[in-house]
């Protein structure tokens, strides 16, 4: 069972900077008393108009980036109106500031970030770029998030999510997958969040790559079968529950029925599998996805099996 779910409402930052200095290329500049601040929304705010007087639903929950149009604005400005303007956006009570393509900042802009605790960022990144990427890094920062036990694997693409009892055993039959081609995203504990309406999952960073055999006990994935058989993270497309065999227990025969697992409020296309001595369960799971990778694209084989089946049924009767 997956646990609580966290909602994350905001970051500070400090989460930021550290999160996505290196892929942003970000340094600070000044104002580093104000790393402590928060940004309330997963956005970029463009403060064109604020600079020049206007701050009717001005965005001031976000992180405000100053590109080349708002740099040269500035510039033109004479000097003591230049703080003045930079001054009542400060005032607002913005987050923090990030100047880009690398620009130098007029002198009042670190002045008054350091006297007033804001921290002043600069980027080599484009005023687009950095909008683009940030947004889609801190999307995925208030993203929610939750834990579940299970084993992630990543079978040509579909994301499958093994399910079931401690020791009915998940990760042999993980492992039996990533020895045909397939690849280990996480093993027995699944970490989960909603980004656009997709379910991702991934391990943490400490046992990324490792899997615990019984009998065995840790190995090492990447070293026993090369790095491409690791994937940090995968969308979950398919949730697979196995169970117990029991005599008597009903199994589904013809696939005509869609059951569903919810995550994150989100439904996932569910089957459940019983465990019997003998059985292939990596194949079987190996198929399922296959199955589950034809119905994306539009090929349903037992309702079309189904409907000639139907047809077949229609042409005898006229007999």
């Amino acid at each position: 069972m997956a646990t609580n779910v966290t909602n994350r409402d905001t970051i500070t930052v400090r989460d930021f900077y550290d999160s996505f200095k290196d892929t942003l290329n970000l340094e600070i500049l000044s104002g580093k008393k104000g790393m402590d601040k928060v940004i309330l929304e997963p956005s970029v705010n463009r403060p064109a108009l604020a600079i020049t007087g206007y701050f009717k639903n001005f965005s001031a929950d976000r992180i405000q980036l100053f590109g080349a149009v708002e740099m040269a604005y500035l510039r033109d400005l004479p000097a003591d109106k230049q703080a003045e303007v930079f001054e009542e956006v400060c005032d607002n009570g913005i987050p923090c500031c990030v100047i880009a393509r690398g620009l130098a900042p007029i002198k009042c802009m670190s002045t008054i970030c350091e006297k007033k605790g804001i921290v002043l960022m600069r980027t080599r990144m484009r005023s687009k770029d950095f909008s683009a990427q940030t947004a889609i890094l801190l999307g995925r920062k208030f993203s929610p998030k939750t834990t579940i036990h299970g084993t992630l694997i990543d079978i040509k693409g579909i994301g499958v999510l093994i399910r079931g009892i401690s020791g009915i055993g998940k990760s042999e039959c993980a492992l039996a997958l990533i020895e045909r081609g397939h690849s280990l995203v996480a093993d027995d504990i699944t970490y989960c969040e909603l980004y656009n309406n997709v379910v991702y999952g991934k391990s943490n960073d400490l046992n990324r790559g490792y899997m615990e055999c019984r009998g065995i006990g840790i190995i090492d994935i990447a070293k026993l079968f090369g790095v491409r058989y690791v994937r940090v993270d995968s969308p979950i497309s398919l949730v697979v529950t196995f169970q117990e065999w029991k005599q008597g227990m009903l199994e589904e025969r013809t696939g005509l029925e869609t059951n569903y697992f919810e995550l994150l409020s989100t439904k996932i296309h569910h089957i459940e599998i019983p465990v019997r001595p003998g059985r292939d369960m990596a194949r079987l799971v190996e198929v399922a996805a296959m199955v589950k990778a034809l119905k994306n694209i539009g090929h349903d084989c037992a309702k079309e099996f189904n409907d000639k089946l139907i047809k077949h049924m229609q042409e005898q009767n006229k007999k």
